[in-house]
């Protein structure tokens, strides 16, 4: 930072000192980044190779089935699932579905303006389903109620609350939370026919049968969880700020499950990649940030469900 400040204009320190490094940093960005860069350390002080500090809240929302509050740095994001009752496809007469959707609303970030959709929300939806849906995380059988005949729609919804970047990271890690979390209602048959909700004791209900007596969670195999890496220059700088993305322009995003399996590798954008051992670096970073959200998630539903008891 020193040699920031000096060369910002010669003051050492002070109050006119940190305005000018301020200044400096948003007339030459990606120079203010780079002097950093020399010395392995990025301006929050995080080494290269570090993502931010995580936390997970699961069952943020009360009137969803499952929900998680997910912060990564000051990138926020709410995962919030609800199930209906759907009839089933033909095609798959066992199993329920689910269905996706992330928002940016105005208040996440300057760049999404009001009465406009941003456009990286349709994009970040399906790249969420897409890794969803290739990691096998769950299986749709688990919420079939009747064969050929009811099955639960599960509608899960992603708001970003904070855009600060490595948003497709937060987001899935949301995501799976808000499953972990997922409580699959009690639901029964009634002197119709119909599929009802039960509360409280099913044995007490004048139905005619509890459907999914024993199901309460989705069982979770092979859950995924990606980390977001800047390339730039001969630098790889892990779980990237808005700011970071906003100047350097070579992400590379990689999807692994809790079984070590590589599920996706995304590049939308930036330079062509001609070394492998930036990708190979990247997936070594993924690894361990794996590693790190496992430990989080687990401690966070662990928490939740002492307090449930």
């Amino acid at each position: 930072m020193a040699a920031v400040k000096e060369d910002a204009g010669g003051r050492g320190g002070g109050f006119e000192g940190e305005m000018e490094v301020e200044a400096y940093r948003r007339l030459f960005p990606l120079p203010y980044y780079e002097r950093h860069l020399l010395e392995s350390v990025r301006p929050d002080a995080r080494p290269l190779s570090s993502a931010r500090d995580t936390s997970i809240a699961v069952g943020a929302v009360s009137s969803a089935d499952g929900s998680a509050l997910v912060k990564t740095g000051e990138t926020t994001m709410l995962a919030a699932i609800k199930l209906e009752v759907m009839s089933p496809s033909q095609d798959s007469p066992d199993e329920g579905s689910l269905a996706i959707d992330f928002h940016m609303p105005p208040i996440c970030s300057p760049t999404v303006r009001p009465g406009r959709p941003a456009e990286l929300a349709p994009v970040l939806s399906k790249q969420l389903s897409d890794v969803i849906s290739r990691s096998k995380m769950i299986h749709l059988k688990e919420l079939s109620l009747v064969s050929g005949k009811a099955a639960w729609m599960a509608y899960l919804d992603i708001y970003c609350l904070n855009a600060d970047g490595s948003l497709f990271d937060v987001a899935l890690l949301s995501a799976v939370a808000a499953l972990a979390h997922l409580h699959i209602p009690l639901v029964s048959l009634n002197d119709e026919g119909r599929i009802i909700a039960v509360s409280g004791d099913p044995s007490r209900k004048t139905t005619r049968e509890v459907v999914n007596k024993d199901k309460r969670k989705l069982s979770l195999n092979s859950v995924p969880f990606s980390l977001t890496c800047l390339l730039h220059k001969d630098y790889i700088l892990a779980d990237p700020t808005a700011e970071e993305e906003s100047i350097m322009d070579t992400p590379v995003t990689v999807v692994l499950d809790s079984l070590d399996c590589l599920v996706s590798l995304y590049k939308p954008g930036g330079a062509a990649l001609a070394l492998t051992s930036s990708l190979k670096e990247c997936v070594s970073l993924t690894r361990r940030r794996v590693q790190e959200l496992r430990s989080i998630l687990d401690e966070a539903l662990q928490s939740t469900e002492m307090d449930e008891d």
